[in-house]
């Protein structure tokens, strides 16, 4: 039995989880799941690292910690600070040591699908971001979930902070940790083609490909539990 350590992206929280949670407890695994501080604008990623951290508190070294999207910038940072059997990175964007996040758009700017940004509301004066067109959500994280899913998905996103992108990575190097990456090839956010060169440039492997869009833990929970298994 291995435990996972599901980590969600921006604007979600640890419900995203709802339904690839009991897929892995039935494959005979341990599930452990965050509500990451993403409306703090005091919070730094590594904050959010120290909230997973607590989370797994007297769990042994057998973790899979599992990071969607935003969170590969967090995951590192759980390893680094505690024993972790691998890395998972879900259609997520990789931490680069001594980088902040601003820093690696800046020098990677075909990381991201243009267009989901239009679904934003402008930031407030903290910085804080909200989404506010369902469309857009529905055609970029959730394209292919049903529209009742999509829409109970939409409604619980929560703003997220964006102080944290403009913090260097307070890692020298990435932990050395075995890492597997996982791209959705029908990823409307963060770019396949992208994905593909960084899981190799970056970490070292041949992403692992899975069809469909950026929420594979809502759309097909069953098949990325199939997937997340073969790596414990």
């Amino acid at each position: 039995m291995s435990t996972f350590a599901l980590v969600h992206g921006a604007w979600h929280g640890g419900w995203c989880w709802e339904r690839l949670t009991p897929e892995l407890e039935r494959r005979g695994h341990r599930v452990v799941t965050v509500d990451l501080p993403c409306e703090d604008p005091e919070a730094l990623f590594d904050d959010y690292a120290a909230v997973v951290v607590e989370a797994l508190d007297g769990t042994d070294g057998d973790v899979v910690v599992v990071g969607h999207s935003l969170a590969g910038q967090t995951i590192p940072l759980v390893a680094a600070r505690r024993p972790v059997r691998r890395l998972v990175f879900l259609c997520a964007l990789i931490a680069q040591p001594g980088a902040s996040f601003v820093d690696q758009l800046r020098a990677d700017p075909d990381m991201f699908v243009p267009g989901y940004e239009a679904g934003l509301a402008p930031a407030d004066e903290r910085p804080v971001r909200r989404w506010a067109d369902f469309g857009i959500a529905r055609a970029t994280m959730y394209a292919d979930c049903d529209e009742a899913d999509a829409r109970a998905a939409f409604d619980r996103l929560r703003p997220q902070a964006s102080t944290p992108y403009f913090a260097p990575c307070s890692l020298t190097a990435l932990p050395d940790v075995p890492a597997t990456y996982l791209v959705a090839a029908e990823d409307r956010i963060v770019s396949p083609a992208w994905s593909r060169r960084a899981a190799a440039e970056r970490l070292g492997v041949e992403a692992v490909e899975l069809p469909g869009s950026h929420s594979p833990y809502l759309a097909r929970p069953a098949a990325l539990a199939d997937l997340l298994a073969d790596q414990a």
